[in-house]
């Protein structure tokens, strides 16, 4: 019981670090529309306009005491559209990958709006009605935070801060578990614990307001890829029987097919399965082989209720005068482990 606590906490928090992105926007055409993201709406009004434009932005060498930072003329990213409907959030999100814990970290100027001048920063992004925001209100002259559920705006907590429209400023976000810490020009202006059970992974991007017309230089995400519970469930349970030879999940991907899910070798993500992965699904059909002085046991992973959900693939190497019942004893004792891992087919994808 000690290893599968073990195991558990391992394909609940397992991951890697050092990664990193970087969205330079002066790489784009002016009209053009940066690749990988897609524009997103909250509230009514008409839909935002996120375009490359041409601005002057301060060069990223700080300028000499008492001397004006010198500009450069380069293309930023821009949200445009003038529409003062209250209450209309205009959202400009990354489609790569989800992050848990993240730094993101932007340069902004606020340009122009009568109703708002906001920039801010989408994290934790489910769809959009369901994320957290970090925003700069240049006319409320405050910060906040907040978490947006259904739609509806909770927990927020805001904080007294001045800067001018027209200038560039930095904006830094630092989500570690639950806690997010929010920078404005290298200082650390507010500490917030949003108002949830857990911090779940999501999507990140660009956020404004109402009739706000902002500008977004380069951005960079310094962030901790997850590995999915079912490559973290394989890589402990590799962990701790070094033995094995290996050791792949797979999952239907269609009609009579499978592919694999994780792997004692990564690199191997992505093949497609063999009849016998299907039948293992399909049918709780056990197979045996041997191969290469290794025996192969294939079988089903069951839920909490007895349903099949995945299929074990389990390479071991054989001990003298092993038989066939031997081996899928053998190859059980992983199949256990795996199932009291993950007691249903969500437990695999999370």
């Amino acid at each position: 019981m000690r290893i599968l606590a073990w195991l558990f906490s391992c394909a609940l928090a397992w991951s890697v670090s050092g990664a990193e992105l970087h969205f330079n926007f002066a790489e784009y055409s002016e009209g053009t529309s940066p690749t990988n993201f897609h524009a997103a709406l909250l509230g009514g009004g008409a839909p935002p306009v996120w375009t490359i434009v041409g601005a002057d932005v301060p060069s990223g060498f700080q300028a000499f005491a008492g001397k004006a930072p010198m500009m450069n003329h380069s293309t930023v990213l821009a949200q445009t559209s003038g529409d003062m409907t209250d209450e209309r959030y205009p959202m400009f999100i990354y489609d790569g990958t989800a992050f848990t814990d993240f730094k993101f970290s932007t340069r902004f100027e606020a340009v122009s709006g009568i109703a708002e001048q906001m920039a801010g920063v989408a994290f934790r992004f489910q769809n959009p009605s369901n994320f957290d925001v970090v925003r700069i209100s240049v006319l409320g002259k405050n910060i906040a935070c907040y978490k947006v559920a259904d739609g509806q705006i909770v927990s927020p907590y805001a904080l007294p801060l001045e800067i001018p429209a027209g200038t560039w400023h930095t904006l830094e976000v630092d989500c570690s578990g639950f806690n997010v810490d929010c920078f404005v020009d290298g200082k650390d202006v507010m500490q917030v614990i949003p108002d949830r059970t857990s911090p779940p992974a999501g999507k990140i991007g660009f956020w404004t307001k109402s009739d706000a017309v902002t500008y977004f230089a380069e951005a960079t995400i310094d962030y901790t890829p997850l590995i999915p519970s079912a490559q973290a469930m394989v890589d402990g349970i590799i962990e701790q029987q070094p033995h094995l030879l290996g050791l792949q999940i797979y999952t239907l991907t269609g009609t009579n097919t499978t592919r694999i899910l994780a792997s004692k070798y990564p690199a191997e993500v992505g093949r497609p399965g063999t009849d016998a992965e299907l039948q293992a699904i399909e049918n709780g059909t056990v197979s045996y082989g041997r191969v290469n002085r290794m025996v192969i046991v294939t079988m089903p992973l069951h839920d909490r209720n007895g349903e099949y959900i995945a299929a074990m693939r389990v390479k071991l190497k054989p001990f003298f005068g092993e038989t066939q019942d031997s081996a899928v004893t053998r190859a059980r004792m992983v199949q256990r482990n795996l199932e009291q891992l993950c007691p249903s087919a969500e437990n695999l994808r999370n």
